[in-house]
């Protein structure tokens, strides 16, 4: 190969592979919307941000302003280094392939394919932290709105952080990897979020009809919505009807199993015995205290 040739390959890779990239792939409904469920996972930090509303600088303004520059960049990002895989690999490197960024690297960086993986773990510890920020609070509004024990909408006494919740948060992250097979997972964890982000959708339909007046600091066409709606419902249903498996049996016991502890806990405000001497044993061991006014 002349050097100019393997320059024009490096450069611009085997863009052959792009006409030939999805030969062979899956070509039932069911295993498309099945499939989406892993990219749905690595785009799912969208609504981290909803989370912290309380804590954002102009919230109003910010959010939305976040999440269209944010989502755009995100989606570009991701399909240029898609196309990128499929100039350089060819379909058979990228299935047979343990990590394709790692190959990929290897082909075009040569010695500084050490970037990739540095790269990875920036990235795994940004989504951590990121997790970790975000989704602790919503246990932490769950106990301070009485639907959850007390405890968890206590906060740090220095560091005004809400510690119970992103304990609990880990200590459910450890058992959900502890299986080891990220596939079912991501199964699992696309087929809940679907069912909760179609309620939400079905929610938030339903009241633009009975609250019209309501005062909607934040507000999109309907349209979106509803298109979230029906996109959700169909994550739900195709994957049942098509090829029926046990993680979503369990993920729908799991859902319903909060009827479990709603019911006596929040709407006949019951407690469990002992709950007032472990909620002063947590207050102890993490220094946590009430917020003002709770």
């Amino acid at each position: 190969m002349h050097r100019s040739d393997y320059i024009c390959k490096l450069l611009f890779g085997y863009t052959e592979n792009l006409e030939i990239g999805f030969e062979g792939s899956a070509s039932s409904f069911g295993q498309i919307v099945t499939a989406f469920y892993g990219g749905l996972w690595a785009y799912d930090g969208w609504n981290n941000l909803n989370f912290i509303t309380e804590e954002l600088q102009n919230p109003y303004r910010n959010l939305p302003l976040a999440i269209i520059i944010a989502l755009p960049l995100t989606t570009v990002c991701y399909v240029l280094i898609n196309v990128s895989y499929l100039t350089v690999l060819t379909p058979q490197e990228i299935i047979s392939s343990n990590a394709v960024a790692v190959d990929w690297g290897n082909a075009v960086l040569g010695p500084a394919s050490f970037l990739i993986p540095l790269g990875v773990v920036m990235s795994v510890f940004g989504t951590a932290n990121g997790s970790m920020f975000t989704a602790g609070r919503i246990s932490h509004v769950a106990g301070r709105e009485g639907h959850a024990p007390d405890f968890l909408s206590y906060i740090h006494i220095e560091k005004k952080t809400p510690v119970a919740p992103i304990l609990l948060n880990s200590l459910l992250g450890i058992l959900m990897i502890i299986p080891g097979d990220i596939g079912t997972l991501i199964d699992f964890f696309g087929f809940t979020a679907s069912i909760f982000y179609c309620a939400a959708m079905v929610a938030l339909i339903v009241m633009r009809f009975t609250k019209k007046n309501e005062h909607r600091p934040i507000k999109v066409p309907i349209i979106i919505p509803i298109i979230v709606m029906l996109v959700s419902a169909i994550l739900v249903v195709v994957p049942i009807a098509a090829a029926p498996q046990v993680q979503y049996f369990y993920a729908l016991c799991f859902i319903f199993a909060g009827l479990i502890f709603y019911v006596p806990f929040v709407y006949y405000k019951k407690t469990v015995p002992g709950m007032k001497s472990f909620t002063i044993f947590c207050q102890k061991a993490l220094q946590i205290a009430p917020t003002t006014g709770h």
